[in-house]
């Protein structure tokens, strides 16, 4: 009875969720050892929360290589951009290590920005694998509840572009 009252408020929570609301804020861990938050950004870029399952796994490790592969092309917008998991801080720094990334890994390991994104899943030890898409002015622009993890940096880069987001202005 429990595990469905969970689930079903973890529904509620993503269905709530959507294109032109306030995305929730957010100040988390990053495996650069910086603290990231909505609020820095906004006014100043678009962020890009690309939530993944856990650290380590093939799916996540494919989706992680996926953005690092295809940075270049998003660090062309003027974007701010996150792989985020509910890992200890401490996972997430070893991950992208492992993995070499140019990019920071946000680590929610108590699970509070991850209910406020809907992207619980109760009854994983991780989240959804979906990716928020978030204006300067920090509303939600997209979510993307279909993300292939072999393809992901470049469907990033490509949802930037369909979304009009402007290139990167120099020195940034």
């Amino acid at each position: 009875m429990c595990a469905t009252a969970l689930w079903v408020s973890s529904v509620s929570a993503a269905a709530t969720l959507k294109v032109g609301d306030p995305a929730p804020p957010f100040s988390l861990a990053g495996s650069d050892g910086k603290l990231h938050s909505l609020a820095s950004y906004k006014g100043k870029q678009v962020v890009v929360l690309a939530w993944f399952t856990k650290a380590y796994s093939d799916a996540c490790t494919a989706e992680c290589k996926s953005l690092r592969e295809s940075g270049d092309e998003i660090r062309a917008f003027d974007a701010a951009y996150f792989a985020v998991s509910v890992d200890q801080p401490n996972t997430n720094s070893a991950f992208a290590r492992s993995l070499g990334l140019d990019y920071p890994l946000l680590s929610d390991p108590f699970k509070s920005i991850a209910r406020a994104y809907g992207v619980v899943d109760e009854d994983q030890a991780g989240a959804s694998r979906w990716t928020f898409y978030i204006g300067i002015d920090g509303r939600i622009l997209y979510i993307d509840k279909q993300v292939s993890p072999s393809t992901h940096g470049k469907m990033i880069a490509a949802r930037l572009a369909e979304l009009g987001i402007a290139q990167r202005r120099p020195g940034r």
